[in-house]
């Protein structure tokens, strides 16, 4: 069982998946194949699985390997400049393994940046064009279904373990963060439908899913682009409430600031939510807030960080922080650290800045030496980390209700509720743990912590 490094990626997915859980491999020997790499966040995690769950559907069997496929679609991220060459690095080797390779996602809204490096791509679209990977999927390799084999369950094709998932709510988003080119590639904020989020939550839950991950680029936005519509929908916190209601963990992710999130915690301390909060702060200093565009409230968010804990004493707040923003002096990188003392935040993710083509950030001026971008980062990381630690010691000797992720011959790794999959903490049961399996819920005691890292027996 492998414990967390001490310095995460949030922003990034943990690695490439090439899809091997999408349902048994077929036996018609005259069915056509298709391989997926799926990169990025769990967004295009979602994108892959709506793409490989259509496939299926039309009668495409979903390889585990280049070789058995006869074309791969690799979904990218472009976030980053680290994230991009990391998508080119996939595509080329899909290329070399396989040979007939199919370019989506976000990187791929940029399809000039795409075949500049690989040329013999088949096709390039962008994120969540589901249409058009079809149509190239058609092209390249033509469908040959079968109405009397070829069943899809109704709760569709998942690349995440049986007992959670995520449940997208929107795509796109409003904000014009300086260092971000998300709404350009995903465009702006559409809510999904109230009624067909609950629908798919439910077969979820009916398919045996135990743990709800609700994300989009702003959570809590969600609804707020209905206002113009007729027939104007509901909010986050009326959505949050009925997806509390179907008896599954539910874990809110990407959830801005925004005042009305007080609504929320509420829920949490009734038990209806999971006690837990992805807030994406940035930044505290008001300066490098306003550089990046982005709300320059820092005290405001002390109080109500404060606020929400006072209503719900057992929430966990999770964020992630970009250390070296252009013009981010060391007294400014210094009001971060002392913000992160006062927040005394549960989770901490950061990263370094990077430009990213597209973003107007790349044009400010004073950008911060690489040397000192790491020195920040090793600072940053060294105080979250010590507040990790003191706050996973203080649960030394509490019970805690854990979700099993994986049981092996040396233990079963689970989660608390303040632990998301992949990003945060696990909680690991060395003892009788025999007659555990993923998905169940069981009482702890923690009886050991490390920085990021928890250890119990089952009560």
């Amino acid at each position: 069982m492998s414990q967390n490094p001490p310095e995460l990626r949030p922003d990034l997915a943990p690695r490439a998946i090439l899809s091997s859980d999408a349902g048994p491999r077929a036996d018609r020997p005259d069915q056509p194949r298709i391989g997926m790499v799926s990169l990025g966040c769990p967004k295009a995690l979602v994108d892959s699985e709506r793409i490989l769950t259509r496939l299926r559907a039309e009668g495409y069997a979903i390889s585990p390997d280049y070789r058995g496929a006869e074309a791969v679609i690799v979904n990218t991220c472009g976030f980053l400049d680290s994230a991009k060459a990391e998508s080119l690095d996939a595509i080329g080797e899909a290329l070399r393994e396989n040979g007939r390779v199919i370019v989506t996602g976000c990187l791929g809204a940029d399809a000039d940046y795409v075949t500049g490096a690989h040329p013999k791509v088949l096709a390039v679209t962008g994120p969540h064009q589901y249409e058009q990977v079809l149509d190239a999927v058609h092209a390249a390799v033509p469908p040959a279904p079968d109405p009397f084999v070829d069943l899809l369950p109704a709760s569709g094709v998942s690349l995440t373990p049986r007992h959670f998932s995520y449940l997208k709510i929107a795509e796109g988003c409003n904000h014009k963060c300086k260092f971000c080119i998300i709404p350009d590639m995903r465009g702006r904020l559409v809510s999904r439908p109230h009624k067909a989020v609950m629908r798919e939550a439910e077969r979820l839950v009916d398919a045996g899913v135990r743990e709800l991950l609700v994300i989009s680029q702003d959570t809590s936005a969600y609804g707020t682009d209905w206002k113009d519509r007729a027939g104007a929908g509901s909010h986050i916190v009326d959505l949050a409430r009925d997806l509390g209601s179907l008896g599954a963990w539910v874990r809110l992710h990407y959830v801005y600031p925004y005042p009305f999130v007080r609504d929320l915690v509420p829920l949490m301390a009734e038990g209806r939510v999971l006690p837990y909060l992805d807030v994406p702060f940035q930044h505290a200093h008001p300066d490098t807030l306003r550089r990046m565009a982005r709300p320059a409230h820092a005290e405001r968010t002390l109080d109500r960080i404060a606020e929400w804990r006072a209503i719900c004493p057992q929430i966990a707040l999770r964020s992630t922080f970009i250390v070296g923003y252009p013009g981010e002096t060391e007294a400014e990188f210094e009001t971060l650290l002392d913000w992160l003392d006062e927040a005394q935040l549960d989770r901490v993710g950061a990263f370094q800045y990077e430009n990213v083509a597209g973003a107007r950030s790349n044009a400010l001026p004073d950008h911060v030496p690489e040397e000192v971008k790491a020195e920040r980062f090793a600072r940053f990381m060294e105080k979250a980390q010590a507040i990790s630690a003191a706050k996973l010691e203080a649960k030394v000797g509490t019970r805690q209700e854990v979700i099993v992720d994986a049981v092996d011959a040396e233990g079963a790794t689970c989660r608390t509720k303040a632990d998301a999959p992949e990003i945060d903490g696990n909680l690991f049961i060395d003892d009788g743990f025999e007659g555990l399996a993923p998905g169940d819920i069981v009482t702890v005691e923690v009886d050991e912590a490390s920085e990021y890292d928890l250890w119990g027996r089952i009560v």
